[in-house]
């Protein structure tokens, strides 16, 4: 295949995080004139936001548990996934096809490495995922979105390209806005969000924490916050006896406007949220899930703290769990979690207070958010992906400063001599 107009193959597991980055380099390939499919799982293919030119192609997704008995039928899901992606492979015939972490990008990414075809996987977080790290020997680029990947072993440094996380069009419009004026007597307007469906922890501290600032600055608060379907009147109740006026919801259909009216975000600490945080240029307190596989959460903050753009707090274990099946245990594990409870919601007022009380701090925050951003995420990680099957190595963004440069000649040298020798 020659020629501008190529084919390419998305692979990405069935969750946001891994679904919207392939979305958005779908749409970055097609603009450049390319053909794109996708493969997941039948969860990815229910993700909002997937191109209306986009195919979905569902294969099984393997998965590998604490549990030894089942992994007999993951590896029996992985292989019949791998002879679909195969079977696609010979009519689509793909320049390359890039992985985007997740079980259900594993029978893909094992199909392309097999058959020599060039291979690409895109890491949102600041750990390598666990398919990520099986496969980081196999592929030929590894596609970072921060500088500092935990999990990924030196010996593959020389793959690994800083693009950054694609974000949102209508996200990525509010980059050159002005952050939103605040003044010693106007309104601090704070966004509260916790995932798609809110998290319990933040409608239990957040109230409460903001109750607890400074008469002159809670007297000013305007807030909005994503809540559980279960939670909400709750949390109505709790800002209506602080008399803080809030906006409540389980889904925000407008998210991007109300990021661009926020002040202040509190929130879980996903790889998108903070691509849009950085993007937009927001100050930010935020609580990573506890249980994210290798504390990934954590590690997603460091960036944007060390600049100055976050403050991280930590959300402990223990208010985990659920006890309203433990009947007198249950009891007890409720008032320790409601002491619990009640520090963070100090320390999160402590820092509200602390980023807030003076309007040029927040702004700094800002602008160190801002600066935090990789706004060209899409087009460097569709550079990459280009260089595959082109006539010349697009340059890209490299974590050690270089751009590198390779023939598509070699890529192509390899994927056949990898076919010759299966043949």
């Amino acid at each position: 295949m020659t020629g501008a107009n190529r084919h390419y193959v998305l692979a990405a597991g069935g969750t946001g995080g891994h679904m919207l980055p392939a979305f958005a380099l779908a749409a970055e390939l097609e603009r450049r004139g390319h053909h794109v499919a996708l493969m997941t799982d039948e969860r990815g293919a229910k993700i909002p936001g997937k191109p209306d030119f986009l195919p979905a192609h569902i294969l099984p997704a393997g998965r590998f548990g604490k549990n030894p008995l089942r992994w007999f039928g993951g590896v029996r899901a992985v292989l019949r996934g791998r002879d679909m992606a195969k079977r696609l492979f010979e009519t689509f015939e793909p320049s390359a096809v890039v992985g985007f972490g997740g079980y259900p990008a594993f029978p893909t990414m094992l199909a392309a490495t097999g058959e020599g075809i060039p291979t690409v996987i895109h890491e949102q977080n600041a750990v390598l995922g666990r398919v990520n790290r099986f496969l980081a020997g196999r592929v030929n680029a590894i596609a970072t979105a921060y500088p500092e990947i935990k999990r990924l072993d030196a010996k593959h440094a020389e793959k690994v390209h800083l693009v950054g996380n694609p974000v949102r069009a209508q996200v990525l419009t509010l980059r050159d806005e002005p952050f939103p004026a605040f003044t010693e007597d106007g309104l601090l307007k704070v966004l509260v969000t916790g995932g798609s469906q809110g998290a319990r922890i933040l409608s239990d501290v957040i109230p409460d924490a903001l109750s607890m600032l400074q008469p002159a600055l809670r007297q000013r608060l305007q807030v909005t916050q994503q809540c559980r379907p279960e939670d909400v009147e709750r949390v109505r109740g709790r800002y209506a006896s602080h008399d803080i006026p809030a906006e409540l919801a389980t889904y925000f259909d407008d998210m991007a406007e109300r990021l661009a009216d926020a002040h202040l975000f509190i929130g879980r600490a996903g790889a998108s949220t903070i691509a849009e945080l950085t993007a937009v240029g927001r100050p930010a307190i935020l609580i990573p899930l506890p249980i994210a596989t290798d504390d990934h959460q954590a590690y997603n903050t460091e960036e944007m703290v060390k600049a100055g753009g976050a403050r991280m707090i930590r959300q402990p274990m223990s208010t985990l769990k659920d006890t309203s099946s433990m009947g007198e245990e249950g009891d007890s594990i409720r008032w320790k979690q409601s002491d619990v409870q009640a520090k963070m919601a100090k320390d999160i007022a402590r820092q509200i207070q602390a980023m807030a009380q003076r309007p040029e701090t927040l702004a700094t925050a800002a602008h160190a958010a801002w600066n935090c951003g990789r706004p060209k995420a899409v087009k460097d990680l569709a550079d990459l992906v280009e260089s595959f099957g082109g006539a010349e190595m697009m340059d890209v963004i490299k974590v050690t400063g270089d751009s590198p440069r390779a023939s598509s000649q070699t890529a192509a040298a390899t994927r056949n001599a990898a076919r010759e020798s299966a043949e």
